[in-house]
């Protein structure tokens, strides 16, 4: 085996000892124990619960709800779980309800989980205990529009918001003031019952009320500040007439705002964070180390992934003398301009390949940019392979790297050079890990 091929490997590796780490039903298993780190109070709740039921949403929910009725057993008076749509009926969790969940943008489907969810509420009381069990893509895949806003208002308004690439924190600043059950308003519907939220954050900062537009969190957004986000991204004048007259009405006081910090629900309320992007990162310095590797921890992947992809370029042709390993961890953003197909961690990428050839074509560099969940952007790939060879292959075959990159095309050069990266939905959602082999 060739050096690169080794390389290859060893980055695979890397790759799949950070998803390990993430595993959502490990992490889970964890809490229920008391095992977690900073969160030792979880047994003694479920120990003092009369009843408990459980709401498992998100990208993980069908790992984490099977921990839980693994280690709960017979405890469990109810249980629902709302999966990835493409996930539906794939893995079977006993003994619980399970529904598909639109994403990424909520669907008939969503709606219908939103409803079955609300309907098992109204059943608890102030003895039992709900365990809340969620994961990123819980805000698309759970909807319940705050009456009299339809689905296909939030629908509009959603895909308006991702057209123009908001950031997650607007986006649901907007979701949260359009649901009956986002922004800590699920809380509401619980009697009283004690709460606790498992959460694996898919968020920068794990910021309770972003993840999943925090349905057990409190919420220090505004409807003013909602209507602040369409204004500003240039989409009141588009939004439908009832959300405009909605978030107005709400603004002036005649709905009732979401959750705020100090509720007195929230003393019934605990979120612990099992699982974050720094999980698998640590898992995957780890591996590195263990086969060889000094491991360097790059900046946060937040911003335009053509820009991160120079820059990355950049800092690692900078690298000099022995065997390194780069990480880093986050989600990038790609603005549209042209008709090709791709996603984030593909574009970082085929970037960072042809910044890697602009300025070094012979270092020892190969990359691997990849989504945790194995989904990346509309594709069926979860990232790609990057090094300056990509760019090589791709000119052989008479390809232009930079009229692809131009057009967003990241997936057909990635796949015609053999550097695309598939995993399949991979049941766990950590955000984007960014792994570089130096000097291999």
């Amino acid at each position: 085996m060739n050096a690169q091929s080794q390389a290859r490997e060893d980055l695979v590796r890397i790759f799949r000892a950070a998803l390990d780490a993430a595993a959502p039903d490990r992490l889970t298993a964890a809490a229920l124990r008391g095992e977690l780190e900073g969160a030792p109070e979880v047994p003694a709740l479920l120990s003092c619960a009369g009843r408990i039921f459980v709401l498992a949403v998100g990208k993980a929910a069908g790992r984490m709800m099977a921990a839980a009725q693994h280690h709960l057993g017979p405890r469990i008076a109810q249980a629902l779980a709302v999966v990835p749509a493409q996930a539906h009926c794939a893995r079977a969790i006993h003994a619980a309800r399970v529904y598909p969940g639109g994403h990424p943008l909520p669907d008939a489907n969503s709606a219908a989980a939103a409803q079955a969810a609300l309907a098992m509420l109204e059943t608890l009381t102030a003895a039992d205990l709900l365990l809340v069990l969620l994961s990123g893509g819980a805000s698309a895949m759970l909807a319940a529009p705050a009456a009299p806003l339809t689905l296909q208002d939030k629908i509009a308004v959603t895909s308006s918001l991702l057209r123009v690439r908001a950031s997650i924190a607007e986006v649901n600043t907007v979701r949260k003031h359009l649901s009956a059950i986002k922004g800590g308003r699920m809380l509401r519907h619980c009697n009283g019952a004690r709460v606790l939220s498992l959460i694996l954050s898919d968020v920068r900062g794990n910021d309770l009320a972003t993840i999943g537009s925090g349905l057990t969190a409190s919420d220090r957004t505004t409807f003013e500040e909602a209507r602040g986000v369409l204004i500003r991204h240039s989409l009141w004048g588009r939004t439908p007439e009832a959300v405009r007259d909605y978030l107005e009405a709400g603004a002036a006081g005649e709905f009732e705002e979401t959750l705020k910090p100090g509720d007195p629900i929230l003393a019934r309320v605990s979120n612990v964070i099992i699982g974050d992007n720094g999980t698998a990162l640590a898992a995957a310095a780890a591996a590195a180390e263990s086969i060889g590797y000094r491991v360097d921890r790059w900046r946060e992947l937040y911003g335009e992934a053509a820009d991160l992809g120079r820059a990355l370029a950049a800092h690692l042709t900078a690298i000099e003398g022995e065997r390194r390993c780069v990480l880093a961890g986050g989600e990038p953003v790609v603005t549209v301009r042209g008709n090709g197909k791709g996603g984030r961690a593909q574009e970082l990428a085929l970037s960072l390949s042809i910044e890697l050839d602009r300025l070094d074509p012979a270092a020892r560099v190969l990359c691997l940019c990849a989504a945790t969940d194995g989904v990346d952007g509309p594709t069926d790939a979860a990232g790609g392979f990057a090094s300056a060879a990509s760019v090589g292959r791709a000119r052989a075959a008479g390809l232009n790297p930079a009229d692809y990159l131009a057009r967003n095309n990241s997936y057909a050069l990635l796949k015609a050079c053999g550097d695309l990266f598939q995993t399949g939905p991979t049941g766990t959602n950590v955000t984007d890990v960014f792994i570089a082999l130096v000097n291999y």
